[in-house]
């Protein structure tokens, strides 16, 4: 998928739905932790733990990793039903917040999570070569942040290119507000240091759809820095990265996203 549609959004119509009338089950609050680390911090134990909804009746499924928003400081672990009932598994992530931790604990909690899919989604029944990972807002802050900067992957020992797509509903590509908070600096005051998905543009990154809201009702600058980090990887060389700006929506574009993302993941895996 390449170049940059901005457009008046109509509501997709998925012709052929992979996975229809198929047997889902749910297993609520797995801990993606070892047990170890969760025994030693009561706190951890409590939110670093995973809803994971799958195909029963398939093998060798795609996964999305579903990450929640709430600007690193609030929100909690939710499976989108409109990606429910698509022939894939759904895992739905919380993961630790400020003010309780401050960075890097959230993206070191998304690392995790993502590591734990990769490790154990086979078991389940799906392909550890078909995981894509996706949130909303700070979820999709974090999506890009452990796709892109290979180190948190790397503390896990799996490799960051492995993910086959990386799709940030609204998600920063600057360093986010909450950690610029953290350190005493406005929310108004851009910054791209180490905590920013921009700090790490390179060409061998996995796929990219990014999708924001529209600029003008969008939250502050949130569709010029995704269109920038477009610009960026390109530049770098990457050759798979799409920016999609949804013309009257504005940051909680949730719904008329949840389409594209099937799609990507459709065109993503024809290609494979």
């Amino acid at each position: 998928m390449k170049g940059c549609k901005t457009f008046i959004f109509c509501f997709l119509i998925i012709g052929t739905v992979l996975g229809q009338n198929r047997d889902y089950i749910t297993k609520f609050n797995i801990s993606y932790y070892p047990e170890p680390v969760t025994k030693s911090d009561t706190y951890l134990s409590e939110k670093c733990v995973l809803d994971l909804y799958y195909p029963t009746q398939m093998k060798n499924f795609p996964t999305i990793i579903w990450l929640h928003g709430g600007g690193l400081s609030g929100g909690d672990k939710y499976i989108p039903e409109r990606l429910t009932n698509q022939g894939f598994s759904i895992v739905s992530v919380n993961y630790r917040l400020h003010p309780k931790v401050k960075k890097p604990k959230y993206i070191e909690d998304a690392a995790a999570a993502v590591a734990w899919v990769f490790k154990n989604i086979k078991s389940y029944g799906g392909d550890s070569n078909k995981i894509f990972v996706s949130g909303h807002s700070a979820g999709g802050y974090l999506a890009s942040m452990i796709g892109i900067d290979k180190k948190w992957m790397k503390a896990h020992e799996i490799d960051a290119n492995r993910i086959a797509g990386i799709i940030p509903f609204s998600g920063h590509a600057i360093t986010h507000f909450t950690i610029r908070k953290e350190k005493g600096i406005s929310g108004k005051h851009p910054v791209i240091d180490e905590f920013a998905p921009l700090y790490h543009v390179r060409e061998d990154a996995p796929s990219f759809l990014l999708i924001t809201g529209d600029r003008e009702l969008e939250l502050l600058g949130r569709y010029e820095e995704n269109a920038y980090f477009q610009r960026m990887m390109k530049v770098a060389g990457h050759r798979d990265i799409e920016l999609y700006e949804l013309k009257g929506y504005g940051h909680d574009m949730r719904e008329p996203g949840y389409p594209l993302l099937i799609e990507f993941i459709k065109s993503t895996l024809k290609t494979k």
